[in-house]
């Protein structure tokens, strides 16, 4: 499943308000609560900070990817978030991070959870795209730049 299939505008937020990794997590959680895709807010939240309690999922050159695996969600499901100024998630980079790709997947289905890890990393690899997506001004450019 490519990442292009999971997302519409409803789960993408161009310029998160948080400026902590706790507040992104909250914040991207709404957005998928406010597009009708989640309900189980405690639920997700708690899976979402175990997961980072383990190993920060803050990765390098701005992008971090904080997932959990829940019953909360019957398959995978994204939301994106950027932050142009950045935030400190951890990255192993030490790097604030500025783009970030929240997923969720149900415990038995890891197959789709991987093909979109590996997606995002193929993605990171092309500068110039993440850069873009870094300073796209509105919802409709980052839409736009998956659709390219």
């Amino acid at each position: 499943m490519a990442i292009i299939d999971l997302i519409s505008p409803e789960v993408i937020r161009v310029g998160l308000a948080a400026k902590d990794k706790p507040s992104v997590l909250r914040e991207l959680l709404q957005v998928l609560i406010d597009a009708g895709k989640v309900i189980e807010r405690d639920e997700i939240l708690e899976a979402l900070l175990k997961r980072e309690m383990l190993q920060s999922t803050g990765l390098e050159s701005g992008i971090a990817v904080p997932h959990a695996k829940t019953t909360a969600v019957a398959s995978l499901t994204l939301a994106i978030g950027t932050s142009p100024e950045g935030i400190d998630f951890d990255a192993i980079d030490h790097q604030p991070s500025k783009l970030f790709f929240l997923m969720l997947a149900p415990p038995d289905k890891s197959g789709p959870h991987i093909e979109a890890l590996a997606e995002i990393a193929r993605m990171s690899r092309s500068h110039n795209f993440i850069s873009a997506l870094i300073s796209a001004k509105t919802v409709g450019e980052v839409m736009e730049l998956f659709r390219e």
